[in-house]
């Protein structure tokens, strides 16, 4: 049985849903209709550490929302997919272009449309108040709930056994 370590070492490309992971899961509507999110500065700060390390990172959500648009553009994430209804086609579009396989990935989910995903990677994390079903099948989860800097503890994880990696590499 691989350890969380060597599986988060093997990552190349993270990959997050946005309702429930990247936000709380909650829906804002205006009088207007228009969707309103809450997105979360550490995630953020999370998502830039690790683009800055070389790593990919794409969304897949369910749901459109130009705020997702915005937010993820703000952060230099350019592989953004909103209204999928299949989930592991839009992974395996992505892997087909970046010439990854499933050993590359980490997803991050919070509910059943994301199973498909962590089927299809070799690290996947669970949200601290995903659905149970969701939980189940994980190799993580985070302490942090969704839209509340659980996307960080990701993030910092991946850079963290980089960083071991490294020392066993120089000290090794």
């Amino acid at each position: 049985m691989d350890t969380l370590v060597e599986r988060a070492n093997d990552v190349r490309l993270l990959v997050l849903d946005v309702d429930g992971v990247l936000t709380d899961g909650r829906l804002y509507f205006t009088s207007r209709g228009e969707t309103m999110k809450c997105f979360h500065v550490r995630d953020g700060a999370g998502i830039k550490q690790v683009l800055n390390a070389g790593l990919q990172v794409a969304v897949i959500s369910g749901r459109q929302s130009k705020a997702v648009e915005k937010r993820m553009s703000e952060l230099g994430v350019t592989w953004i997919r909103q209204g999928v209804h299949d989930k592991l086609a839009a992974l395996r579009e992505l892997l087909e272009m970046l010439g990854l396989t499933p050993q590359a990935v980490a997803s991050v989910g919070d509910d059943t449309p994301d199973l498909s995903l962590f089927e299809a990677s070799r690290l996947a994390v669970a949200v601290a108040d995903a659905h149970p079903s969701v939980k189940s099948r994980a190799h993580f989860i985070t302490q942090a709930c969704g839209g509340q800097g659980a996307v960080r503890e990701v993030c910092d994880l991946l850079l963290e056994t980089r960083r071991i990696d490294v020392n066993r590499q120089v000290h090794g």
